[in-house]
């Protein structure tokens, strides 16, 4: 297995970054034509958006927390030379969570379900923590 497809995931994921900041724009514009938005306070205050730029935004917020985590384990994993299939595994693991965790924040925002998704991504980081630990050690 090539050990370069570790950063698949990677991309996969920031590519849901990118996704989210086009659904905010595409909401923004949606919500400020329906005249939703206080227009004086936009720049500044987020109570001058409505609840469905609110859940987008600060669900790119949260893209930017424990995945940065995520991305320095895969490079640690990469270049200590322990990327195997388990590590393929495991970070394919944690992007799936990060999509649905985003589909759940984006959508219904039920929280018990964001937060199982949630915590299957923080279990998938401690794996490759682990993982990175008994490589380097």
């Amino acid at each position: 297995m090539e050990n370069t497809l570790i950063f698949l995931p990677v991309l996969v994921q920031v590519f849901l970054v990118i996704l989210l900041y086009l659904k905010l724009g595409k909401v923004k514009k949606l919500e400020s034509a329906a005249g939703n938005v206080n227009e004086e306070r936009r720049s500044l205050y987020e109570d001058a958006w409505p609840e469905s730029v609110l859940k987008i935004n600060n669900c790119i917020k949260n893209q930017f927390k424990v995945p940065v985590l995520f991305y320095v384990l895969v490079l640690v994993i990469w270049s200590v030379s322990a990327v195997n299939l388990i590590t393929h595994i495991i970070a394919w693991l944690f992007v799936i969570s990060r999509y649905v965790h985003a589909y759940i924040h984006t959508g219904s925002n039920y929280v018990r379900r964001r937060r199982a998704a949630f915590i299957a991504g923080c279990l998938a980081v401690i794996a490759l923590l682990v993982i990175a630990l008994i490589a380097i050690v």
